[in-house]
């Protein structure tokens, strides 16, 4: 049996229409949806498939995103008996990697999601908050330039080590806008401000980390498969891990790229459960092992004849 381990992705992987293959074919898929829309009291079903302005609203687009990566997990399952190594999520999707061993229950890691999603907002509330993506810097030089625009007064961090050569960074819109010329300076091939009014995983989430804690402490489970944690790209697999990694990965930036560098040995291959294959893409620049993905009825068919090759 091949060594898997299950990974999830965050926000920005969400499109509409997203889940509805597995609505349409999958009878826990559509139970799945219709206890998420009764626990949240959201309409699931207009969120994920018909036009509308909420799933770009992070409180909305978190339990999306979450939802879609547990029922294609849960699709899996019922096809196919498989135990990660470990599992990870590219920062909202460590709460999805979290449900996959046995850390919370879905619906209430959606309730969560959905309550992280209005504390960011809250924290972002009215204080020009963004993000930007950078291509073709290295870290180092990312860091010394955030550093030296800090210490000018700018508010500005290094948010997702996604890949080599590609960072993300958040802070103050205006800020980040005012740097482009300076990467571009420095190498970047590209520096776009995104059309973001969150800045995760930056200090600027610092009202949202307290705010989070209690949820934490009320929805976790005491012990749990291995998780990896963004924060440190170490594992953890206790109720208080869970609660200090969780609570930091508002205000830390994420590790993806590390984690799979630091844990690939274990593993003879990734799968990626959720919306698109964003993952799958980053891991290419990381991993020399094979990333497969379950986001349709067509990919989790192929997926599981992988498996069984």
């Amino acid at each position: 049996m091949k060594k898997v381990a299950f990974i999830f992705p965050g926000q920005g992987s969400q499109t509409i229409g997203m889940g509805r293959d597995f609505f349409l074919n999958s009878n826990i898929a559509k139970e799945m949806i219709k206890d998420a829309s009764k626990r949240l009291n959201i309409d699931f079903e207009k969120l994920l498939f018909e036009e509308n302005e909420n799933l770009g609203k992070t409180e909305f687009t978190q339990p999306a995103i979450l939802l879609v990566s547990c029922i294609a997990l849960a699709v899996f399952k019922e096809k196919f008996k498989i135990e990660p190594e470990f599992v990870l999520g590219h920062s909202l999707g460590e709460f999805s990697a979290l449900v996959a061993a046995g850390a919370i229950d879905y619906l209430d890691a959606l309730e969560l999601v959905n309550k992280r999603g209005t504390f960011m907002t809250e924290a972002c509330s009215g204080g020009g908050a963004g993000m930007m993506a950078l291509l073709g810097l290295d870290d180092e030089k990312v860091e010394t330039i955030c550093k030296e625009q800090r210490e000018a007064g700018k508010k500005v961090w290094p948010a997702n080590y996604n890949m080599d050569g590609q960072l993300v960074l958040a802070g103050l819109k205006a800020d980040l806008e005012s740097l482009v010329d300076t990467f571009k300076a420095a190498g970047a091939k590209r520096a776009l401000v995104l059309d973001m009014s969150v800045a995760s995983h930056c200090e600027l989430l610092q009202s949202a980390v307290e705010n989070l804690k209690p949820y934490l402490f009320e929805f976790l489970n005491d012990e749990f498969l291995d998780v990896v944690s963004n924060v440190s790209a170490e594992v953890y697999n206790t109720k208080d891990e869970a609660i200090e990694f969780l609570s930091s990965q508002l205000i830390a930036p994420v590790k993806y790229k590390q984690s799979i560098k630091a844990h690939d040995s274990k593993v003879d291959l990734y799968i990626e459960f959720g919306n698109g294959a964003v993952l799958k893409g980053l891991n290419k620049k990381s991993s020399e092992k094979p990333t497969l993905n379950v986001s349709d009825m067509k990919t989790l068919n192929e997926t599981i004849e992988a498996l069984n090759d």
